[in-house]
């Protein structure tokens, strides 16, 4: 996932755009940038690695010498952005919120019309630089936007810097949400509303699925109308959002908040409390707490001085160090005790492994698991929520390859809760983390705690339910 912020008023919007890309520091992990425009420095910018230190550390000296009144940042997955251009529609500056499946068929099609890339991503193709180009081989920018979103199959959500605009352009589906947002003297666009009210910022408008819109200081102008599609990914609700945020104007951790409510209604274990693992374990803990009465009590504390991040070093071993590092088990809280914990899923099973290892160190009796989703099953085709390399290395996938002896097997059983399969998939996971009991989110129940039909979202990791729009064809499994 990737986040991005922009900016434009009738004062210098360095600051804002600063403070507003910093908000999204929760959903990128390898990369940042920012550039601005001024009438007398031209266009600006400047991208820092995030691998080894905070955003606002790597930008402290560029926010000194940048100027402008409009401007644009984001946080990255892994590509460098944004991206600066020369072309025929002027020169711009462009971030996107994508994942590219066809990125491989798309980057050759420029090769054979001689194009060349000046910018790598992994060793790949800069998807950005690849959205920019799609974009200028069209006689104006709505043009080169649905040339964007009729050729790539994933998700693409962008932001164009130009000269004297921003253009804001939500994925044709509408996976990432777009909000803009208004002050006395001018506007912001954002991916997380909880980057408006510091800054002074009300939300104004979101942005519907393939919607365009064009942003002045002075205010905001449909270029494309919204679509009617939307698929919007559940994820965001369940872990990736921050707790303020509101996307389709339902909050996050109020969502939260029903999702651990609604499985608190069928709980029968007879706990001493009920924990979060932090930090989007919160407000699904808050939920089931006070549904049940059984007192919220935290038997973990989380060091963020100087680990902000489990998944930010390259090598494995040492992102697993940093997990186990920053959290802090209170013996007192667990010691002979019987606990309820809430965490938003299980990915890979790693870091709870470790954490169920330092619980049973402190002395716990028992471990009771509720997980806020259904069990990740699919890998995710749209966005990259999923840090895991490969299908297999997902908690889900190896249960079901130890259950079934192979790796090619019919997975839809699997998804059924009523399924024997389905049930010994959850028994197997239990065992291997070590918990005492295991239990899954119902998907009807997380669709209801969101507050969306069921059309509306995004729930392929789960039911393997897919909708793709790429080159003029759409088409729906599931």
């Amino acid at each position: 996932m990737s986040g991005f912020f922009g900016s434009i008023t009738k004062s210098d919007c360095v600051m804002d755009v600063f403070y507003g890309t910093d908000y999204h520091s929760h959903l990128g992990t390898k990369r940042a940038g920012m550039a601005f425009f001024d009438e007398k420095k031209g266009f600006q910018r400047a991208i820092h690695s995030l691998e080894d230190g905070y955003f606002r550390n790597k930008f402290d000296n560029d926010i000194k010498g940048f100027k402008g009144n409009s401007g644009i940042g984001v946080i990255s997955d892994n590509e460098a952005q944004p991206i600066l251009v020369s072309s025929h529609l002027g020169r711009f500056a462009v971030v996107s919120v994508c994942r590219i499946a066809n990125i491989d068929e798309l980057e050759q099609r420029f090769i054979d019309q001689r194009h060349t890339f000046a910018e790598t991503s992994q060793g790949a193709v800069n998807p950005t630089e690849l959205v920019s180009k799609l974009i200028a081989e069209c006689s104006d920018f709505v043009s080169g936007i649905n040339n964007v979103f009729d050729h790539i199959e994933g998700s693409c959500s962008l932001l164009i810097l130009t000269e004297d605009k921003i253009i804001a352009a939500r994925d044709r589906l509408g996976r990432t949400p777009i909000v803009v947002g208004k002050k006395d003297n001018g506007h912001a666009v954002t991916f997380e509303t909880s980057a408006f009210p510091n800054l002074g910022y009300e939300m104004v408008h979101n942005l519907g699925p393939n919607e365009i819109v064009e942003i002045t200081a002075d205010g905001y102008t449909q270029l494309q109308e919204a679509g009617k599609d939307m698929q919007i990914c559940s994820f965001l609700w369940v872990y990736y959002g921050y707790p303020p945020s509101f996307y389709e104007e339902i909050n996050v951790d109020e969502s939260r908040y029903k999702c651990g409510a609604v499985m608190a209604v069928d709980e029968d274990v007879k706990a001493d409390f009920v924990a979060a693992i932090p930090d989007s374990g919160i407000g699904h803990a808050m939920g089931f707490s006070n549904k049940t009465g059984i007192p919220l009590k935290r038997p973990y504390s989380k060091y963020t001085p100087t680990w902000p991040r489990s998944f930010m070093p390259q090598n494995q071993e040492t992102r697993e160090l940093v997990a186990k590092m920053k959290l802090i088990t209170n013996q007192s809280v667990i010691k002979d005790k019987k606990g309820i914990f809430l965490d938003d899923s299980i990915v890979r099973g790693t870091q709870l492994r470790d954490n169920v290892k330092d619980l049973h160190a402190g002395g716990i009796k028992e471990i009771h698991m509720r997980i806020a989703c259904p069990p990740l099953i699919y890998p995710c085709e749209f966005l990259n929520f999923s840090r895991s390399r490969t299908t297999l290395d997902l908690a889900t996938r190896k249960a079901i390859t130890h259950i079934e002896g192979n790796e090619d097997v019919d997975l839809r059983p699997y998804t059924d809760i009523k399924n024997q399969k389905y049930i010994d998939m959850v028994e197997q996971i239990r065992k291997d983390l070590g918990l005492t009991s295991l239990k899954f989110q119902k998907l009807d129940d997380l669709v209801k705690a969101i507050g969306l039909p069921k059309e509306k979202l995004c729930t392929h990791c789960w039911d393997n339910s897919s909708y793709f729009c790429a080159s003029k064809k759409k088409n729906f499994e599931g």
